[in-house]
This record gives structure tokens, C-alpha cells and sequence, in this order.
């Protein structure tokens, strides 16, 4: 492929909602002068792709190529590009632009944009479709290009540019480690990460998941407990135990029980998504001080911390290489929960 005039790329699309993924092309900007073109090396499987080509989350424009994990290599710099060279390697998360100008911005919360960040798909601000990472290249601003350390291997840092900062940022701002008691509520592909980042911190981690099922994944990657929701005698036995509880879980859940295994003080915070809305008795929140909160990945410099955090611990995303012909497949396996922990496709199989 050549690396000027770029109009069209292999990609996978999904051609209407709830429709399968199949090969296309979609068109990319041509390299601007702050802009990079990236060759696309790797790219995440995250449950919210499956829930925008599902229109779970409302309507969206199609056909869609999903992909907000994505690592690769710098191929092209525009003329004014100073953060990246030619042969960098660089991930790209959930979203490629902000106005950079609003107080938010200001602030390192590109994310909360207030006059809209661009998303990496489905659509932008300005009501056009964008198409994300399961395709063989993209062109971003140079900002939102981060730099992945060596000392991580691209396929295991592309889950980090959302599942990992999605972690990070809430067990940082809600200051996980010694001394701290932190529960991570689903061991899959977000929460693998969070028992990984937080045990990295030096915090006391203990996952709270349906069974016991995938108990020895979890001491492996750091917790020092492992409990089943399932279990009525947990949500007795835990009874005020921890500081910091975040859960990943896309589903509704006894907000009340879980609540209760806060220490007074301690802290809720939800990452996961539910379609529908959940409620709560104000009482579980008064009785103790106690804080519900939630948090949505993190901004530039925050993502660029964690990838650096990452690279000096050492983590890195537990993941399952698959071609491109097997998304469909690996969608299916992920609404199963098959998976252990993150599906990367190698997207040198989609042209």
C-alpha cells in the first residue's frame, strides 16, 4: 500500500445491525499536516463492539467497522507532526479527536469533550460515520496517537487502549494500593486487566464473580481472594470488608448487596454499560458515607500513564490471536463468556 493519497482501506464491517461481519473497503483521509497514518498491526474484540453492531446502545449508522483497541505502526507523518516518527509504535482508543479547547480538554478529559469528542466509530460530531481498528490502517491526529513502550508486544498492548485505561483510571483516582482492600467485580476481558493493575499498585485484590469457576485464572493474575456472588454467605461474610469495589458487569445488579460490602467511606464504581436502568435504596448510601460513582476510560495523558505504568509492570493483556475470518465466531464465544481473557485479530489477514 502506498503511504500518500490514501482514499480506501481493507476492512470488516458489520453491513446492518445485528448483521455478520464480512470483508470491505472503507474510505481514510489523506495524511494532513498534523496527522498519522497508521498500519494497523492489531486490534481488540471489545464486548461494546458487539453491542454497537447490535444497536444495543441506540441507533447507529452503518455499515460499521467497529475497533477501539487498536496498535500498529507509524507509516506516515504529516509536515507538522513533532510526537511521532516514521517506524513508532503507537495505539489508538476510543476516540481520535476533541475540540482540545473546552474546559474538559483544558483538563486532560478529551473523553468528556464538551462540544463532543470524536469517537474512533461508529459517528462523529459532525453526524458522519468514522470506522475503527478492524480494518489494515487509519489516520488520526498525532495527539490522540499514543506511544506504546517497548517491553509490551502489540498484540498484548491493543486491549490496553481501552479495557486497560478503563481499569487504570478508576483504581488510580479512587487511590488503590497498600493498605487498601479492593474488590473487582467479572473476570473477563475488562476485569482481568483490573486484577493485573491493581495488584501492580499494591493493593489487597480480591475478585467477586458469579462461580468459582475461574478461580485459579484469578490468583494467577494477582487477587489474594476469590468469592461467588452466587453464594447468599459472601455478601455476609464480606460484609464491610473492602475500600474500592469497581465492577465491570454489563448487566443490572443488586446495587444494595454490594454496597453493603463496603467499609464505611468506600467507594462503588461501576465501567460496565447495562442496557437498562438499575435502581437502589438511598439507604445503602447514607448508612456508612458511602459513594456510587461511575468512570469511562481516560484522557490522553491519563492513557498514556497507564501505558507507561503498564510497561513497567510488566502487564500486558491475557489474549487469543484470531484471524479476521473468525470475528463472528469470536463474537459468539464472547456472549458466551469463551474466552480467556481478550480476542486481538491480526488484521494483516484482512487484506
Amino acid at each position: 500500500m502506498s503511504n500518500t493519497d490514501v482514499t480506501t482501506v481493507a476492512a470488516y464491517a458489520a453491513p446492518a445491525p445485528q448483521s455478520p461481519l464480512a470483508r470491505t473497503t472503507v474510505p481514510r483521509r489523506p495524511v494532513g499536516d498534523n496527522d498519522v497514518l497508521i498500519e494497523i498491526k492489531y486490534c481488540g474484540i471489545c464486548h461494546s463492539d458487539i453491542h454497537q453492531v447490535n444497536e444495543d446502545w441506540g441507533q447507529a449508522p452503518f455499515p460499521m467497522v467497529p475497533g477501539h483497541e487498536i496498535a500498529g505502526i507509524v507509516t506516515q507523518v504529516g509536515s507538522a507532526v513533532t510526537r511521532h516518527e516514521v517506524g513508532d509504535r503507537v495505539g489508538v482508543g476510543c476516540f481520535v479527536d476533541s475540540c482540545r479547547t473546552c474546559e474538559n480538554c483544558v483538563a486532560g478529559l478529551e473523553q468528556f469533550c464538551l462540544n463532543g469528542a470524536t469517537g474512533t466509530y461508529p459517528i462523529g460530531p459532525d453526524g458522519e460515520p468514522t470506522y475503527g481498528g478492524y480494518s489494515t490502517h487509519i489516520v488520526v491526529a498525532e495527539d490522540f496517537a499514543l506511544s506504546i513502550p517497548e517491553g509490551i508486544s502489540l498484540e498484548e498492548a491493543a486491549p490496553l487502549l481501552c479495557a486497560g485505561i478503563t481499569l487504570y483510571s478508576p483504581l488510580t483516582r479512587w487511590n488503590a494500593g497498600p493498605g487498601k482492600k479492593v474488590a473487582i467485580v467479572g473476570l473477563g476481558g475488562l476485569g482481568h486487566m483490573g486484577v493485573k493493575i491493581a495488584n501492580a499498585l499494591g493493593a489487597d485484590v480480591t475478585v467477586l464473580s458469579q462461580s468459582l469457576r475461574k478461580k485459579d485464572d484469578g490468583l494467577r493474575l494477582g487477587a489474594k481472594a476469590f468469592h461467588a456472588t452466587s453464594d447468599p454467605e459472601t455478601f455476609t461474610k464480606l460484609a464491610g470488608t473492602f475500600d474500592l469495589i469497581v465492577s465491570t458487569v454489563s448487566a443490572n445488579m443488586d446495587l444494595d448487596a454490594y454496597l453493603g460490602l463496603l467499609r464505611s467511606g468506600g467507594t462503588f464504581v461501576n465501567v460496565g454499560a447495562p442496557g437498562e436502568p438499575n435502581s437502589i435504596n438511598m439507604f445503602s448510601l447514607i448508612g456508612g458515607n458511602k459513594n456510587l460513582a461511575g468512570s469511562m476510560v481516560g484522557g490522553i495523558a491519563e492513557t498514556q500513564a497507564m501505558l507507561d505504568f503498564c510497561a513497567q509492570h510488566n502487564l500486558g493483556a491475557d489474549i487469543e490471536v484470531i484471524p479476521a475470518d473468525k470475528i463472528n465466531e469470536a463474537y459468539e464465544r464472547v456472549l458466551a463468556g469463551d474466552v480467556r481473557y481478550r480476542f486481538v485479530i491480526d488484521t494483516a489477514t484482512i487484506a
